[in-house]
């Protein structure tokens, strides 16, 4: 189970990592410097594009899914360590542990949407 653990962690890193490094290569060009760029070219401003919040938006809800569906699976995990623990208390107490910190992981997750919707929305 801790290896399944460690290759689920590993897995979700690597993913995580393709997000992160596409955002390093992102300039931060304000609305008015795309603004020019567009009406130089001859069209109008009023649809400026993806802007920095859109991307940290898109970012933190990918990484919301892919935590959320890690915290399932370690949620089944902890079951299936619970079912088959056989009344052993430090089974037990492993597989309680494994479904606890996958839910504190959930709340976390859903807290970081709500802060995360907080901020983006009092910056726009």
């Amino acid at each position: 189970m801790k290896q399944l653990f460690n290759k689920l962690l590993a897995l979700s890193l690597i993913i995580a990592t393709f997000f992160v490094i596409p955002l390093s290569s992102v300039s931060a060009a304000t609305k008015d410097d795309v603004c020019v760029g567009v009406e130089a070219a001859g069209a109008s401003c009023t649809e400026s594009g993806t802007t920095v919040n859109d991307i940290i938006e898109v970012v933190v809800n990918t990484l919301s899914v892919i935590v959320g569906v890690v915290a399932v699976i370690m949620i089944i995990i902890g079951g299936f360590k619970y079912v088959t623990s056989s009344g052993d208390s430090s089974n037990v107490q492993s597989a309680k542990n494994t479904i606890m910190f996958a839910i504190v992981g959930l709340i976390i997750v859903a807290m970081a949407q709500v802060i995360t919707g907080f901020v983006l929305d009092r910056t726009t």
